[in-house]
């Protein structure tokens, strides 16, 4: 749907407004009309911001963690300085110093530790870091995090509750936001929060089954309807809602998993989610820390391309499928060294190889030694472009979305106005006729020095006062429909 639709709605809107305050102008109606006309000349689209406690993103796009070096401190500050929320991923991330297999453990915490300053050195904006807790250094990395101050910490492929340091995350400003794939692990979550630590996290993200990387579902889940945003999302919001009002405080949702453009953002917003997370888009951007080859896999990829894998940490997980894969799959992999235990329950030596030496190699650009985690949507890509000029792009794109939602809400709801406008003008002239009727009733009554029926004129009283009553109520209906029309199209997340 395009523009049309809706400025011909908000034209028709505005004639019947005029005719209907002119005609018998309600005072709340009027005002609504005074309010809109001082705000139409500056009218543009604000993209609703994403609060997190009194953190405000004016993007609400969180970059999704994407480990092994693929969002370091140059993706996450790019995001930043857009107005999202710019992630730094852990996992592996030692991969990327020459000690790494002498010590993994050292180098991860030292690697973290430099990526996140070098990220507050490039931008003002909201950064965050994505730990896995499933990962042996979950705590030490944790522990960087809040010595270096990072804006929040988003904790997936594992529920975050255990021996968590809740008071000194408070003391040092840090969100905490768990990534969930389920309404009952958010519950868990939460509950097991408020019993340990009288608290609970700042937000939560809902990571669904569209998603690239690591899966929280099985593979029967994944194109199960029952699993998919539309159906998870709204109980998510739903479920933590008792714990704001305990704790007096939002706990914005956000939901990820296929998001892809504007329309995507749109659709999860309608949901009740207050942001969303997009990890493939920001793949295939300039400042994105992975070699060019890697994003240039994205460009290539087509829709049977994308498949599912077994992981050697036990989960599915959805990736760009090559050579590398099938190898791994049928058997054909070389022998292997694997730096450090770096996952308890990792089965690298059944898989035959190491997940994060893949896709550290595929970081690289090295295809043959690994494989490149890709979103169900990565086929898209047609290009890589600045970050930048990606939120652009969504932002046109949401636009045009928000535009055709309202359209679509408005038209009927100015189609029923423009329908008792005119029940009211036929009301309208019935009362005029009427009275007349009843004037012309009591003239003859009088003119017949009281020999006329007094039942023909009580009827005809009857049925003015009827048809006045009528009228009322529909004028009252008319002016409360367009007095919701003007409610709908003001809107800030809907504004022109």
């Amino acid at each position: 749907m395009t523009a049309a639709p809706l400025e011909t709605a908000i034209s028709t809107l505005k004639e019947l407004t005029t005719d209907v305050v002119e005609d018998f102008g309600p005072a709340h109606l009027l005002a609504r009309v005074k309010r809109y006309r001082r705000a139409v000349a500056s009218r543009r689209l604000n993209w609703p911001s994403l609060r997190i406690g009194e953190l405000i993103a004016s993007v609400p796009i969180i970059q999704g963690g994407m480990g092994v070096g693929i969002s370091l401190s140059r993706l996450a500050s790019a995001v930043a300085n857009a107005g999202g929320i710019g992630v730094i991923a852990a996992n592996g991330i030692g991969l990327l110093e020459p000690d790494y297999y002498k010590d993994g453990r050292a180098a991860n915490l030292r690697a973290f530790r430099r990526e996140i300053r070098a990220a507050r050195e490039q931008t003002d904006g909201i950064i965050g870091v994505n730990i896995m807790v499933a990962v042996n250094d979950f705590h030490e990395l944790l522990d960087v995090a809040i010595e270096e101050g990072v804006d929040l910490v988003f904790m997936g492929a594992g529920l975050p509750i255990k021996n968590l340091p809740v008071e000194a995350m408070r003391a040092a400003g840090v969100k905490a936001v768990p990534i969930v794939s389920s309404v009952r692990a958010t519950e868990m979550i939460f509950r097991m929060w408020q019993k340990i630590y009288h608290d609970v996290p700042d937000a939560v993200v809902f990571e669904g089954p569209l998603a690239g990387g690591h899966l929280g579902f099985t593979a029967e889940q994944i194109d199960d309807s029952d699993y998919q945003l539309e159906t998870i999302v709204p109980d998510i919001v739903r479920s933590v809602e008792p714990f704001e009002t305990e704790f007096g405080r939002s706990i914005p949702v956000i939901a990820g998993g296929g998001v892809y453009d504007g329309g995507d953002i749109n659709r999860v917003l309608e949901l009740g989610a207050q942001g969303v997370q997009m990890g493939t888009r920001f793949v295939a951007t300039e400042e994105c820390d992975a070699d060019d080859v890697f994003k240039d896999a994205y460009v290539q990829c087509a829709p049977e391309d994308i498949g599912l894998i077994h992981s050697p940490v036990g989960m599915p997980g959805r990736a760009i499928r090559n050579d590398f894969i099938v190898d791994a799959e049928e058997g054909r992999r070389p022998a292997f060294r694997c730096a450090w235990q770096c996952l308890s329950s990792c089965k690298a030596n059944d898989a035959k190889y190491c997940i994060s030496i893949a896709l550290n190699n595929a970081r690289k650009g090295n295809l043959r030694g690994g494989f490149v985690f890709a979103g169900a949507n990565a086929h898209r890509v047609t290009e890589v472009v600045p970050v930048s000029d990606l939120i652009g792009e969504l932002s046109v794109e949401y636009r045009v979305a928000r535009r055709t939602a309202l359209a679509e809400r408005l038209e009927p709801i100015v189609g029923r106005a423009r329908e008792l406008r005119e029940r009211c003008a036929d009301l309208a002239a019935r009362v005029q006729e009427l009275g007349v009727a009843y004037e012309n009733a009591l003239n003859e009554r009088i003119d017949n020095a009281w020999s006329a029926g007094e039942t023909g004129i009580a009827r005809v009283r009857e049925q003015y006062e009827e048809t006045l009553s009528k009228l009322r109520n529909t004028q009252f209906l008319l002016t409360e429909r367009l007095a919701d029309s003007w409610e709908l199209e003001r809107r800030p997340d809907l504004q022109l």
